[in-house]
């Protein structure tokens, strides 16, 4: 026994004495370096120290729906009937589908509109008599309503039902053909889960005794949706905003069935919905592809660097990307303390090997410091936390000493910024995407601007959404998240599960879903030929770029307005990006053809679809409507 410690000592002096530059002023004598190695010692860039001053988390500033308040006509507006409902999100979900919308707390107003959503609820407690009279006659007059929680207020008789009373199911199924379940034909659509195996779920009514078939039930077979005699109003029993901000705050409640690698679309469905709802009723609607340049599918493929032989694996993963013309995403774990996770990476020739890297054109994002499940529990810190100080030390695969959600952001975008000179660093994700609540707000706070930090199944979509403030409901921050579709851990080897990857980027396409890959470097063989599989089979019939990439076009994406006003058969659609975007695509109404366009680039046609060429401000296009 002696003797193997005996071994062990002199391998690590060895180590030490040999490969290591720690500091050797912090130290005075091997033993005591030997004890730091043991403990976490740190790898120390010499005339290395930062970031500079403090960083300071802003406090929450509530969301004023009145920013929604405006446009034109060809909007759907959103009637609001109560401020401290879930609007936000339902706001953040129709700018995700690309629906033009207005909010406003003026029924008047909402019915210039021809398609009105009355949210969160119809009752006589927040509607005049006036405003539920003239919600029941709009429909007659050729309008199309979408009323969800009909509570009250004589709107009962319009849609059939005795009485709303709460449900506490778990899953949705649509039922035959309408306006509503356009496009909705695969199983996983058709049957969704709005509810979790272990937690009851809330926000929902269903309407009893329905004179009609009802668009939708619960299963228990209650109705969840119903139509009225002239198929123009719909009365919803489920919570859009409730849903969709359970989804995008990472708070859902076990209603996913599978944590990764499956098809969850449960608000990806909702939001197609109210789409088809919108398009139904409003002649003049426009709405806006959730992929660039027209292509069916956008695809992100990214990389965690987390493991001391993954760096160099890498530059092999780079160099087929690069031949492919593909900007691929690296989170880099900035490793410079050895603890149970792994040795040090982070040192001068691991720099020299990111530095190839960054040199392919890849996209270089933080993958945290210490690399810990215990992340998701950190603290926020102080903001004043830098290196070579801050030195958080991973103990177990669940237990983390030291670290702050702060030190962690500030200090590795520092790092890698420092070491690639004039590169900015805008991307994050952390280890095992563990994901504390304060993290939107710290991204923000820190520099910041994307996030891939949750998977797709766990948020119920797979398209991109805003982050709220500590994933709550009352206050935004300017952060995108991208949630992971597939990765390379949880369900046994890559390469043999191919065929569902595939598949599930088939089912998609069909409404322009985002996939992101991650695949962590540690291995080329089965991982590599997986990645190179999955290109190959896309060709260049899919969207490929970073995150950053695709976070910069859908940042603004984001923010175009659109409007559309008839005059004499003939239909002004004004558009305005508040910074250049190119490769924007227009869903038209079949009806439609270009009369006139701003000079520039060429607009491509495809279908009833525009895909637009560069353009900034304000930009109109001219359109005849033919019978």
């Amino acid at each position: 026994m002696r003797r193997h410690f005996r071994a062990v000592l002199l391998a690590v002096i060895a180590v030490v004495l040999v490969i290591d530059p720690w500091d050797a002023s912090a130290e005075s004598s091997i033993w005591s370096r030997i004890q730091g190695f043991v403990g976490g010692a740190r790898y120390r860039f010499q005339g290395v120290a930062g970031p500079d001053g403090a960083t300071t988390v802003s406090q929450p500033v509530p969301a004023d729906w009145h920013r929604f308040d405006e446009g034109a006509s060809s909007r759907l507006a959103i009637l609001l009937t109560d401020p401290a409902s879930d609007w936000l999100a339902l706001a953040h979900g129709l700018r995700t589908i690309g629906v033009p919308f207005t909010i406003t707390d003026d029924y008047r107003k909402a019915l210039t509109h021809r398609v009105v959503f009355v949210y969160p609820r119809v009752s006589g407690q927040v509607l005049s008599s006036q405003a539920l009279k003239a919600l029941a006659d709009f429909p007659k007059q050729r309008g199309t309503l979408i009323a969800q929680h009909v509570l009250g207020g004589g709107l009962n008789a319009l849609f059939g039902f005795d009485e709303a009373e709460p449900e506490a199911a778990t899953q949705l199924r649509f039922l035959g053909d309408s306006a509503l379940t356009r496009g909705l034909d695969d199983p996983a659509e058709t049957s969704i889960r709005i509810g979790g195996r272990q937690v009851a779920p809330v926000g929902s009514y269903a309407y009893s005794n329905p004179k009609r078939p009802p668009l939708a039930v619960y299963q228990d077979g209650r109705a969840a949706i119903l139509n009225d005699e002239t198929g123009r109003a719909y009365a919803f029993g489920p919570d859009l905003g409730y849903l969709l901000a359970r989804g995008y705050n990472n708070r859902q409640q076990d209603i996913a069935r599978d944590y990764v690698n499956a098809f969850e679309p449960t608000l990806d469905v909702l939001l197609r919905v109210v789409r088809n709802i919108y398009r139904s009723g409003e002649p003049n609607a426009v709405t806006l592809a959730t992929v660039p340049d027209g292509k069916p599918l956008s695809v992100l493929l990214t990389h965690d660097i987390d493991y001391t032989r993954s760096l160099t694996n890498a530059l092999n993963y780079a160099a087929f990307e690069q031949a492919r013309g593909i900007s691929a995403t690296y989170f880099m774990q900035v490793k410079y303390v050895r603890d149970w996770n792994d040795d040090v990476f982070f040192t001068d020739e691991g720099v020299k090997t990111l530095q190839k890297l960054r040199a392919t054109g890849m996209e270089i994002g933080s993958h945290t410091i210490s690399h810990t499940r215990a992340f998701r529990t950190f603290p926020l810190g102080d903001g004043t936390e830098r290196y070579p100080d801050y030195a958080p030390f991973v103990r177990s695969k669940i237990v983390a000493e030291n670290g702050t959600i702060l030190g962690e952001l500030r200090v590795s975008r520092f790092l890698l910024e420092h070491f690639l000179p004039g590169y900015r660093v805008s991307s994050f994700r952390p280890g095992h995407l563990a994901n504390p609540y304060a993290l939107p707000q710290a991204l923000t706070a820190t520099g910041f601007r994307f996030s891939s930090s949750v998977t797709a199944n766990d948020s119920l979509t797979h398209l991109p959404f805003q982050l709220t403030y500590s994933r709550e409901t009352v206050a935004e921050t300017p952060i995108f998240e991208f949630p992971v579709t597939i990765e390379d851990e949880a369900d046994g080897p890559m390469l043999d599960r191919l065929p569902q990857a595939l598949g599930l980027a088939e089912r998609l396409k069909r409404y322009g879903g985002l996939f992101v890959l991650l695949i962590h470097p540690d291995v080329l063989d089965q991982k590599l030929e997986f990645e190179k599989k999955f290109v190959e089979s896309q060709g260049d019939g899919v969207w490929y770029g970073s995150v950053n990439q695709f976070g910069e076009w859908w940042g603004v994406r984001d923010q175009v307005q659109v409007d559309a006003i008839e005059k004499g058969g003939r239909v002004v659609l004004t558009l305005s990006a508040p910074q250049p975007i190119n490769g924007l695509t227009l869903d038209l109404p079949d009806a439609w053809s270009l009369v006139a366009a701003p000079a520039g680039d060429p607009i491509v046609p495809q279908g009833n679809r525009l895909v637009l060429g560069f353009f900034s401000g304000k930009y109109e296009l001219i359109f005849k409507k033919t019978p």
